[in-house]
C-alpha cells in the first residue's frame, strides 16, 4: 500500500481555515488529521465539536480525529456526529480499552490507539487484532513544532513485527516532527500514514510539499 499523508489541522491558519481546508481538498493528501486536546491529558487545549463540524462541512476527505483527552468514552457519539471517520484514543487514557474500541466500531468509525513516546509497543499485543490503526507519537503530545524522537524508528519496526506475528493488518501512523527530512526513513521502517503539520503549513507552497511527501518511496 502506498503511504498516506494526513496534514494536521492544528498547524493551519485558523483565521483562514476554510482556505486551508480547500487547499487540502485539492492536494494529494489523503486525510485531515484533527488533534483534540483537553488541557488535562496534555498541557494544551485545541478545539471541540463546533470546529470539527465546521471542518467536516468543507472537507472532502476523511477526518482522522486524534483524541488527547481523558475519559474519551463520554464523547464517542459526539465525535461520530461531528464527522470523524477514524477515531484514535490514547492507550494511556483508557481504563477499559477493549470496550472503548468496540464502542467506536459500533458507531461505524475506524478505531485507532495512540501511544506516547515512553509507552512500549508491546502493550498493544492484546488489542492489536481489534484495531485499524496505531498512532505512534514521535514527540510528546500537546504542542506542535517539537523535535522528532529518534527511537520512533525502532518502535515502528517492533510494531510491524508484532503485527506479522499476530497475522493482523494495522496501519502505522506517525505523529510529530514529520517532514521531508525523515519521511523516507519512516516509510522504510514500516510507517503507512504520515501526519505532517508544520512541514506542510509552514512551507512556502503547502500543496507542493504534500505532493513531495506523497511522492517519497
Amino acid at each position: 500500500m502506498k503511504h498516506l499523508i494526513a496534514p494536521s489541522i492544528l498547524s493551519a491558519d485558523f483565521a483562514n481555515l476554510q482556505s486551508d481546508i480547500e487547499m487540502i481538498n485539492q492536494s494529494e493528501a489523503d486525510w485531515f488529521h484533527v488533534d483534540v486536546m483537553d488541557g488535562v491529558f496534555v498541557p494544551n487545549i485545541s478545539f471541540g465539536f463546533p470546529v470539527i463540524t465546521a471542518i467536516k462541512h468543507h472537507a472532502k476527505k476523511p477526518l482522522d480525529v486524534h483524541l488527547m483527552i481523558v475519559d474519551p468514552d463520554r464523547y464517542l457519539q459526539q465525535f461520530k456526529d461531528a464527522g470523524a471517520a477514524i477515531l484514535t484514543v490514547h492507550y494511556e487514557a483508557c481504563t477499559h480499552l477493549h470496550r472503548t474500541i468496540a464502542a467506536i466500531h459500533e458507531l461505524g468509525m475506524k478505531a485507532g490507539v495512540a501511544i506516547n513516546p515512553h509507552t512500549p509497543v508491546s502493550v498493544l499485543e492484546d488489542i492489536l487484532p481489534q484495531i485499524d490503526l496505531v498512532c505512534i507519537m514521535s514527540v510528546n503530545p500537546g504542542f506542535g513544532g517539537q523535535k522528532f524522537i529518534e527511537n520512533t524508528y525502532q518502535k515502528i519496526t517492533k510494531l510491524r513485527t508484532l503485527a506479522k506475528q499476530l497475522n493482523t493488518e494495522v496501519l502505522i501512523e506517525i505523529d510529530g516532527g514529520v517532514g521531508h527530512q525523515n519521511a523516507l526513513a519512516l516509510i522504510k521502517a514500516g510507517a503507512d500514514v504520515l501526519v505532517a503539520g508544520n512541514a506542510v503549513f509552514g512551507a512556502q507552497n503547502p500543496m507542493e510539499m504534500i505532493t513531495e511527501l506523497k511522492k517519497i518511496r
